[in-house]
């Protein structure tokens, strides 16, 4: 993980973007530094390097930005700052199972977000529910390693997903297709 306040200097008033621009920018010449990347995007915003074969996924929030790199499968990683704002949007995202499992606990609901952007990133769907295609199984929150699934049409997969606390910040990513 980056700490994008190491880049704040770089920064001019509200140029986030820029600034997540820039350190994965950072990120990306640390992580391939004999090659010369070329970062783009399909039509449905999911990140590929033009002249190298690994796969990659990018998160960022508020001042952390995470690039996952996966030379064998897709993959897909997310971080989310720990806040009670969840709370408020958990009906939007949680079926009604893990509404009733995450019993408004902020951390739980926080990992289940980040737990189903990461899912969502894996494949790159657009017009994907995270509500009524993407679903999380039941875990001890002392485990860092469980499940997600997501099922639509005929495209129905099941991903090994780790859990790590940094600080206030939760990340999750896949680890691969089971």
């Amino acid at each position: 993980m980056l700490d994008m306040s190491l880049f704040a200097e770089m920064a001019q008033p509200n140029a986030k973007r820029e600034l997540e621009k820039e350190g994965t920018k950072y990120l990306l010449k640390n992580l391939f530094p004999a090659k010369d990347i070329h970062l783009e995007y399909t039509p449905n915003k999911k990140p590929f390097l033009r002249n190298d074969a690994a796969h990659i996924s990018i998160s960022h929030s508020h001042d952390q930005l995470v690039i996952l790199v996966n030379t064998k499968e897709q993959t897909g990683v997310d971080v989310e700052l720990i806040r009670e704002k969840v709370i408020n949007i958990q009906h939007k995202f949680l079926n009604d199972h893990e509404l009733k499992w995450a019993d408004n606990n902020v951390e739980l609901l926080t990992i289940l977000w980040a737990a189903k952007e990461a899912v969502f990133k894996v494949d790159g769907f657009s017009h994907v529910s995270f509500y009524q295609h993407i679903a999380i199984e039941k875990f001890n929150m002392d485990t860092n390693e469980f499940y997600g699934n997501i099922v639509m049409d005929n495209h129905k997969k099941r991903y090994l997903l780790k859990k790590e606390k940094h600080g206030n910040y939760i990340l999750v990513y896949v680890l691969n297709e089971v």
